[in-house]
This record gives C-alpha cells, structure tokens and sequence, in this order.
C-alpha cells in the first residue's frame, strides 16, 4: 500500500474523529498539514491500522 495524499484527504473528510486528529497534529505539533496527513497516514491506516479498510476502498470510487 502507498500514501497517496488525495487519498488521505479524502479519508479524512469521511472521517470527523480523524479530522479532529489532523487538526490536534497541526496544532499541537505544530506541523504542517502535508506532514500531519502523512503522520495519520502511518499511525492510522498502514500496519492493520484501524482505517486501512477504508483507505484501501478509496480506490474502488
């Protein structure tokens, strides 16, 4: 599976509990949104994560 950040994006516009994840990253962390969706990307989707599911179904839309 790869990082795609449209992907990404898209996920987290389905998703209201991983938007507010994004948005925790950005702030807290300070990071830029590119880098936060990719933080996301490793912590919640790769690795059996709890939204591989739902990322990897993007593709069939």
């Amino acid at each position: 599976m790869k990082y795609n950040k449209s992907k990404m994006e898209q996920l987290v516009s389905d998703h209201p509990e991983l938007k507010k994840r994004l948005k925790v990253l950005k702030d807290e962390m300070e990071l830029e949104k590119g880098f936060a969706l990719k933080a996301l990307y490793h912590s919640e989707v790769t690795d059996n994560g709890p939204y591989q599911k739902d990322y990897q179904d993007l593709d069939w839309q």
